[in-house]
């Protein structure tokens, strides 16, 4: 297969084109739309088969790119440990699990807007009669079967997160020569 391999100013040039791609059936995200907008990063809104948010990098002839590049990665938002204890309700566990086996075709992962997650987390300080114990079994037993990580972040800081998260894969991906 052949690698291409682009100069540091070709790199740059072509990560300052990237697009965040935004699911359709995310709500509740103005923070981080808002925040992309404020950086001048364009948004697509397009469904995606998993996951809340990805990358492409768009074509760009002048640097050899002929086609729209997405990135195989994702990341699945949830707003707090109540949220995600919702996911993992009787009723709603198999969606969210069947979510997380088709994550399994690229690089996914999870992001809760509350920093303190893991201390509301094994502390039972959420609004479900989930047991602290049993909930943490649950999320670490997911994690390892499906080889994902749960990453904390402030609410007013996930927009950062996300592109950043995306930035440094696609530039690493571009370094490598993978595009």
């Amino acid at each position: 297969m052949y690698r291409f391999h682009y100069t540091d100013k070709e790199i740059n040039e072509i990560l300052k084109t990237m697009v965040i791609v935004a699911d359709t059936r995310e709500q509740k995200n103005e923070h981080i739309l808002d925040y992309l907008k404020k950086k001048n990063v364009p948004v697509v809104s397009q469904k995606l088969d998993f996951g809340d948010y990805s990358a492409l990098i768009p074509r760009n002839d002048e640097l050899g790119i002929t086609r729209n590049i997405y990135l195989n990665s994702v990341v699945e938002r949830k707003a707090n440990v109540d949220e995600l204890c919702g996911n993992l309700q009787k009723t709603t566990q198999q969606a969210f699990e069947n979510e997380l086996i088709r994550s399994q075709q690229g690089n996914f992962v999870l992001m809760v807007e509350q920093l303190d997650f893991y201390t509301k987390l094994i502390h039972g300080d959420y609004r479900s009669q989930y047991d602290p114990k049993a909930l943490l079994a649950r999320l670490k037993s997911f994690e390892a079967k499906y080889n994902f990580n749960i990453v904390p972040v402030q609410k007013k800081e996930a927009g950062n997160w996300i592109y950043y998260r995306f930035y440094y894969e696609a530039r690493n991906l571009l370094k490598q020569g993978a595009f």
